[in-house]
């Protein structure tokens, strides 16, 4: 571990030299880009060994999950970084006659970016990406939890940048408090609800700004008129990928009281179709992944206890082996709001599944709990699908679809309130790491008669211009 007289040296180059980084123009940090591009194609084996020794991750999902969604983020801010850096013109109104106005998108300065160990490689360099259109340095901390991937962001950060723009610092939770005692202008944080509120606490310290990518319970709600086969292919494949260790995966399921018999049913059939070829066993599939450590496979375990033994069933799963942490695909039904799985983000393998007996008790359901980062919505009826998005509040909501918002670059991916705060994707990303500074100019005339001192023919001109403003 670094000593804080280390990490400040590290953090002074940075502050040193961030004017150097944010006079930069777009075609210097395209260049950045591209080079950063060309490095992750060349070593897609290797981080896909990386993610496969931390937690036995498919090559394919960190192809999907971490890679694809990096890539296509690289592409689209090279693409379009030209214009974003543009200054925007805006229009003039009535009171401003005479100026002319834009605004110009400059750096925030020194960040630094707190990555999380479910996807170490894409939520690690993801961010980053729009840290380098906007023209900062950045310190990231990858997660201790994902050594080799880790690793692998080190280098690849080591291999192409000087550590006085950006670096790549190891460390527990000690060098994340330590680094987060540094004024860094902007803290970009992917985690839990409990430590995103410990970043906010520590960059009110300096008025930095934060942008926190958490989590929380994440409603899947499929109506009668669902297609319920489809709806259940959607609903495992994203609730399984990567283990359920997903954010933005679904965490519980309501359910049309009706078509609950079918959809579980579905859910069984699919879990098989996905996890068992030619007669192996789940456990033994090259398709589904581990629990990234024993903390986290034992919290699991305690949640389905708590469920089992409050009254839940167990439709299918309920089958560990706690040496290679080894957690099957468990599907609940009978579940209460009591039960824990109700009442904290699962953050694994486990899918409470309740039942609604019409759409307004579905949305008061969602409703009591906190504003979820996604909502996903199964449904053929359009009137459904509107009352739904217009009675809640999420992050995102998905309509028929699941967990592509996080690649959808034309679209702001974040929470909202307990489930994150500020957005990212494209655009959005770059802005988080942007301060939208207004330009005003003068061209023509004066403000002089506003001016003191104050006669009473103003004060009455005033009153009446009021009302055409």
């Amino acid at each position: 571990m670094m000593t804080d007289l280390e990490l400040s040296a590290i953090f002074n180059r940075q502050w040193e030299n961030r004017h150097v980084i944010a006079a930069t123009d777009s075609h210097v940090r395209i260049a950045k880009l591209k080079k950063l591009r060309e490095y992750l194609l060349a070593r897609v084996d290797q981080a896909c060994e990386a993610t496969k020794q931390d937690f036995g991750k498919p090559a394919a999902e960190t192809i999907i999950g971490e890679l694809l969604v990096l890539i296509n983020e690289i592409t689209h801010t090279i693409k379009h970084l030209h214009q974003w850096m543009k200054p925007e013109r805006q229009s003039t109104p009535l009171t401003m006659i005479g100026t002319s106005a834009y605004i110009q998108y400059e750096p925030k300065g020194c960040t630094l970016i707190i990555a999380p160990w479910n996807y170490p490689i894409a939520l690690a360099l993801k961010p980053l990406v729009s840290a380098i259109a906007a023209g900062c340095t950045a310190i990231v901390k990858p997660s201790e939890m994902t050594p080799y991937s880790a690793d692998f962001v080190s280098q690849t950060i080591q291999s192409l940048f000087n550590d006085n723009e950006v670096v790549v610092i190891q460390g527990d939770a000690d060098t994340a408090s330590a680094l987060l005692k540094l004024p860094f202008n902007h803290i970009f944080f992917t985690g839990s609800p409990a430590v995103g509120k410990i970043v906010m606490r520590a960059a009110a310290e300096h008025l930095a700004s934060v942008t926190l990518e958490l989590g929380g319970k994440s409603p899947s709600i499929v109506d009668a008129t669902a297609d319920v086969k489809a709806s259940a292919e959607r609903i495992a494949w994203a609730k399984f990928f990567n283990n359920g260790q997903t954010c933005i995966a679904p965490d519980y399921v309501l359910v049309d009281q009706s078509v609950e018999p079918q959809l579980v049913s579905e859910l069984k059939r699919v879990i098989l179709k996905m996890y068992v070829v030619n007669a192996q066993t789940i456990e033994e599939s090259a398709s589904y992944g581990r629990i990234v450590n024993t903390k986290h496979f034992e919290r699991l375990q305690a949640h389905l206890q708590n469920a089992k033994e409050l009254g839940a069933v167990v439709e299918t799963g309920d089958d560990c082996n706690s040496k290679s942490r080894y957690f099957a695909p468990t599907l609940l039904t009978h579940v209460t709001r009591e039960m824990s799985v109700m009442n904290e983000e699962i953050f694994g393998p486990v899918l409470p599944v309740m039942t609604f007996q019409s759409v307004e008790q579905a949305i008061n359901i969602v409703n009591d709990g906190e504003k979820p980062l996604a909502l996903y919505i199964h449904s053929k009826n359009n009137a459904t699908i509107e009352q739904i998005l217009k009675n809640t509040s999420s992050g995102n909501a998905l309509v028929n679809e699941m967990l592509t918002q996080f690649g959808h670059t034309q679209i702001p991916f974040g929470g909202v309130n307990n489930s994150g705060i500020g957005k990212s994707n494209g655009f959005y990303g770059f802005k988080e790491f942007s301060n939208a500074k207004g330009v005003m100019k003068r061209r023509f005339g004066t403000m002089k008669f506003l001016y003191p001192p104050y006669s009473a023919r103003l004060e009455e001109w005033l009153k009446k211009g009021l009302r055409w403003v």
